[in-house]
């Protein structure tokens, strides 16, 4: 480098006041770092703590444990957004047009992943209202099932055929819910039809005692037997006797095979649909 521009470098810096330089820039800028990163360590203490008791209230609350997590995941980046805002502006960033910007980013992702959203808060409410658990045998969504998983967004399901289904929780939380499970009793509804030439005394006592020999069909409600309609071709009769939610299936096998066993063995006919056509002769 050249003498003269030494010399000059020399006098720019003879010419700077240091106490001045620190007092304008250094201080205060020092400062603010410092009581920037003091917000940032304490802001995120705090938000510790808040979801930590969040979390311990909502459990003590018996609330769900995903459902639990969940919300104490949005807690934890909304007042770590906040943090980070009152940070930057400890800085002496402008966190006006950020908020803005933000605000604008939510708003667009919120258009862009409706149907996500409504997935989401329709999970909220299925865990929070509990229209079932799993292990239940449910229809919801046009599907019937045993559920197997409850989740945020879907929700599994096995068919009786072995097959996993997974259905967004909004086509369930915005249908019908029917709850098989639920109750510890279920009533077995069964037609069973006869002819007309039959005995329909006799078939009502045939129908009886297959009902009372049955030990899985609970005396308390009584079961019914009684005549539901004069068909076309047959006299049907409404059989309903009740048993516990577990034996369901099997009740309504058995009951079937042993009607159709025991009344071929009593002569008790079983009609099906038919037409009797009559010709005239030409005379």
């Amino acid at each position: 480098m050249p003498e003269d521009k030494i010399t000059e470098t020399l006098s720019m810096l003879d010419k700077i006041d240091i106490q001045q330089l620190i007092e304008t820039y250094v201080l205060p800028w020092g400062i603010n770092i410092v009581m920037a990163l003091a917000i940032f360590i304490i802001g995120k203490f705090v938000v510790k703590m808040v979801v930590k008791f969040t979390k311990k209230l909502m459990s003590k609350a018996h609330v769900d444990n995903i459902l639990i997590n969940f919300i104490a995941s949005i807690i934890n980046a909304i007042l770590l957004l906040f943090v980070v805002i009152a940070a930057l502006d400890q800085l002496g960033v402008e966190t006006t047009s950020l908020i803005a910007l933000i605000g604008a980013a939510g708003l667009a992702v919120g258009l862009a992943l409706q149907g996500t959203l409504q997935n989401l808060a329709s999970g909220v409410m299925l865990i929070i209202f509990r229209p079932f658990s799993d292990g239940d045998f449910v229809e919801a969504g046009g599907v019937s099932g045993v559920v197997e998983e409850i989740g945020i967004f879907s929700i599994t399901m096995r068919t009786g055929d072995n097959r996993e289904v997974i259905v967004p929780n909004g086509a369930i939380y915005g249908g019908t819910i029917t709850n098989n499970s639920r109750r510890a009793t279920r009533r077995v509804d069964m037609v069973f039809g006869i002819g007309y030439d039959d005995d329909l005394l006799k078939a009502k006592e045939i129908l009886n005692r297959i009902l009372s020999e049955d030990e899985r069909i609970l005396a308390d409600p009584a079961p019914t037997v009684a005549v539901g309609e004069l068909a076309d071709s047959s006299v049907n009769f409404n059989v309903r006797p009740w048993c516990n939610t577990s034996d369901y299936w099997g009740v309504y096998g058995d009951i079937h095979e042993k009607v159709k066993l025991t009344f071929d063995a009593e002569g008790i006919s079983i009609p099906y649909p038919q037409m009797d056509v009559h010709q005239d002769k030409a005379a």
